[in-house]
């Protein structure tokens, strides 16, 4: 571990308090215009998830987002009632079901995403797209530094 002066550790507290409350005010504002369209946000992501990569199972759905698999599929039945998504069996294995977009599904979500793809560029307008990539190195090296360090101590108490 990196041993830190007083300066270095009031930068770094600095750095988390900027970041939460930089993340508070996005995703407020990312939840907002999510229930403008009438969409719960637990929704919204299991439609984006099936808009932007296609079917999924049930567990595959539940992993992405952390969620326990029957809370999942109380909200895919929700979604299937609304005519938004539909169970389709995969060949070959009769306990999995994909879930998909319907038609209508598609046709909602092709209005929405579009919409919502422009809000989210404009709510990160004030940075340039260089400091976007500079944050986005930044964000990752801190993230992977962090999981890496993770895995080490898990290691460490493992032996």
């Amino acid at each position: 571990m990196t041993e830190r002066d007083a300066e270095g550790i009031e930068l770094d507290l600095n750095l988390i308090r900027v970041l939460r409350n930089m993340v508070n005010v996005l995703y407020t504002s990312l939840e907002r215009d999510i229930d403008s369209y009438g969409i719960s946000a637990e929704n919204f992501r299991i439609l984006e998830l099936l808009y932007n990569r296609g079917p999924q199972t049930i567990q595959r759905i539940s992993e992405t987002f952390s969620i326990p698999s029957g809370s999942i599929t109380y909200v895919v039945d929700k979604l299937e009632n609304k005519g938004l998504v539909e169970r389709i069996p995969i060949p070959g294995d009769r306990r999995k079901t994909n879930v998909s977009l319907t038609a209508a599904g598609q046709s909602s979500f092709d209005h929405i995403f579009p919409k919502h793809a422009q809000f989210i560029s404009d709510q990160l307008s004030f940075a340039t797209d260089e400091e976007k990539l500079e944050l986005i190195h930044v964000m990752k090296k801190i993230g992977y530094g962090i999981k890496n360090r993770v895995a080490e101590d898990n290691q460490k108490q493992e032996d």
